[in-house]
């Protein structure tokens, strides 16, 4: 019995192969599409781990406050932020001297007090916490126990670790601000100056001479006219109660009279 081979059978096996992986590669690439939209935010590049800077407010208002700090109290203070897991610049970093510059090595700057905060945002993807590290360093005539004391007034001011990592822009600039006030506090430098107004000088007296009587001779001749005025009606009237006394004396005598003369016309 004699076999054969299928007409067209070898041409059939390859296109039914050439369809397969036709099928195979669609898949692939509407699952490409699909999938890497959300690739970033599976492997931490959706910029969840980033720590964002102080605004330009917030620096602007933080250099201002330490230059006039630092002119009274002759000492430099300053920021640096840090992101934890980067690498070359800091985030930030002033100084009474400008925003973007240290007070670290700074010719200006023979004493400074600086706050560092290092801050650490895992990716989504990890299971780790975020954190913030914070530090007070100095030049070398701030001892580490007086720089220690220094950064632990700044939770008592409400800059805690909490507000590090919420917001670490504001709590970086609010440290900042608060490093002289804590260094008084700490007794390692002394309070800085509060300007005073000028008191104002009182005005001078009137000369009791002959400007006493220039300056007040309205009211002098007022009450002159007033005592005249009260004078004279008091005159009048004693005028009048004596001629009212006067007519009542005479009316009884009158009566009197004509009560005597008349038994005699009788």
């Amino acid at each position: 019995m004699s076999t054969g081979k299928q007409p067209g059978g070898q041409p059939a096996k390859t296109n039914r192969a050439a369809l397969i992986w036709i099928v195979v590669l669609t898949v692939l690439c509407c699952g490409g599409a699909i999938v890497y939209p959300s690739w970033g935010a599976v492997f931490g590049d959706d910029d969840s781990d980033r720590v964002p800077p102080p605004t330009a407010q917030e620096r602007g208002d933080t250099v201002a406050i330490l230059a006039r700090t630092s002119a009274s109290q002759g000492v430099c203070y300053g920021w640096e932020l840090k992101d934890y897991l980067g690498y070359g610049d800091p985030v930030s970093v002033g100084s009474n001297l400008g925003d973007g510059v240290s007070v670290e090595n700074n010719p200006a700057c023979p004493r400074w007090v600086r706050v560092s905060a290092r801050i650490y945002y895992p990716s989504n993807s990890s299971d780790s916490d975020d954190n913030a590290y914070v530090d007070v360093d100095g030049s070398a005539d701030f001892s580490s126990i007086e720089l220690l004391r220094i950064g632990a007034g700044l939770e008592r001011l409400g800059v805690t670790e909490g507000a590090f990592i919420d917001d670490p822009g504001w709590a970086i600039t609010r440290a900042a601000v608060s490093l002289p006030l804590l260094a008084v506090e700490a007794g390692v430098v002394e309070p800085a100056a509060t300007p005073t107004a000028a008191a104002a000088s009182p005005p001078p007296l009137a000369d009791p001479g002959e400007d006493l009587w220039r300056d007040r001779w309205g009211w002098l001749v007022g009450a002159a006219g007033l005592l005249l005025i009260t004078v004279l009606f008091v005159t009048i009237g004693l005028v009048q109660r004596r001629r009212q006394r006067g007519a009542a004396a005479t009316v009884p005598a009158q009566r009197q009279e004509s009560t005597t003369r008349t038994p005699e016309k009788a």
